[in-house]
């Protein structure tokens, strides 16, 4: 029985710390609001969050940081991308030493750009490993025990090795790689991606539509990958295409959900007032195009996306816009990269 921490207890935190409980560990689940550990208390369930799934009695959950991070061999972060670096920066004096700390929090940070692992670098002590988990995995399906495959990057092999241990059971299998950039891409702009998806389907089409959005989606992912420095094979793998596909076409996707609100003529406002949980590709939209703009990438579906979250453009000029743009050969900007 080993020591694990994780930081968030929104739905995906909160499976993931059940999953660690049901292989035998002992896990310190940090929980920001407080009706949410009162929740977990009472009754073993976190109802506002991931509701009708009994914790583990391997669990416990806690809002004292300090308490639930100190002294463990993994802590996974798992809170919304935009409060890592506020969350974790507080964490960081308690972690004890030789802790690696994994990222399973998908998205980019806005204003500088970087990516999770960056984030966790900055504001982490010297020397710990810093890893990403991603994948497929929708929360509920990860608590009721559905089968499920993930990829867990560290540039640190034990790290890496380690970390697979801790997730791998029965129901879940963990694949290694070392490329922690391309593991980050592809899961946070999967969410973009699936926004769009969702504006589809929104809009009444059909799935050749939704099958080239993903297909030109996967490019996007490569090209700016690429350009980041990622392995361009990562994103033919379960953190790229494996979970765009899951993002773009299931619907217990917060993110596609948004997008088929949008495509039916929702304001993005009273769409997001009407939501508990994040869904991570609203924000991580603008710094993904921002991002691309800054290594000179083109993601056209991205900046589409943006426009009907930010400017208010008609989702149906969008597909049109997007329809319309020049022709040119498929793998334009990937050729010789070896991506998809």
């Amino acid at each position: 029985m080993r020591e694990v921490a994780v930081v968030g207890a929104g739905a995906w935190g909160t499976a993931l710390a059940d999953l660690l409980g049901r292989n035998g560990h002992r896990v310190r689940l940090w929980a920001y609001e407080e009706e949410v550990a009162a929740a977990i208390a009472a009754g073993r369930e976190n109802t506002p969050y991931l509701p009708g799934h009994r914790l583990h009695d391997g669990v416990a959950c806690t809002t004292d940081l300090g308490a639930a991070v100190a002294g463990v061999e993994l802590v996974v972060s798992a809170s919304p991308s935009q409060v890592v670096r506020q969350v974790m920066g507080r964490a960081a004096p308690h972690l004890a030493p030789g802790a690696a700390v994994v990222s399973a929090s998908k998205g980019i940070e806005n204003g500088s750009l970087k990516l999770m692992h960056q984030v966790l670098a900055e504001v982490l002590p010297a020397g710990v490993a810093v890893g990403a988990l991603s994948g497929p995995s929708f929360a509920d399906e990860v608590a009721r025990g559905m089968p499920t495959a993930v990829s867990v990057a560290f540039r640190d092999a034990a790290a890496a090795a380690r970390c697979q241990e801790l997730f791998a059971g029965p129901t879940f299998r963990v694949y290694t790689l070392d490329d922690v950039v391309g593991v980050e891409v592809g899961g946070a702009l999967k969410n973009v991606l699936a926004l769009a998806a969702g504006i589809s389907d929104g809009l009444g089409f059909g799935h050749n539509s939704r099958a080239a959005l993903i297909t030109r989606g996967l490019a996007e992912l490569g090209r700016l990958g690429a350009a980041l420095g990622a392995v361009p094979l990562t994103f033919l793998g379960l953190s790229g295409l494996g979970d765009l596909v899951l993002t773009c076409t299931g619907e217990l996707s917060r993110n596609r959900s948004v997008g088929v609100r949008l495509g039916r003529g929702e304001r993005l406002a009273d769409i997001l007032a009407s939501m508990r949980a994040v869904a991570e590709g609203v924000k991580t939209c603008d710094a993904a195009v921002a991002l691309a703009r800054r290594v000179g990438v083109e993601v056209p579906i991205a900046e589409e996306v943006w426009k009907v979250l930010h400017a208010e453009k008609d989702p149906r000029q969008a597909v049109v816009d997007l329809m319309g743009r020049p022709s040119r050969r498929e793998l334009s900007g990937l050729e010789g990269a070896g991506s998809p």
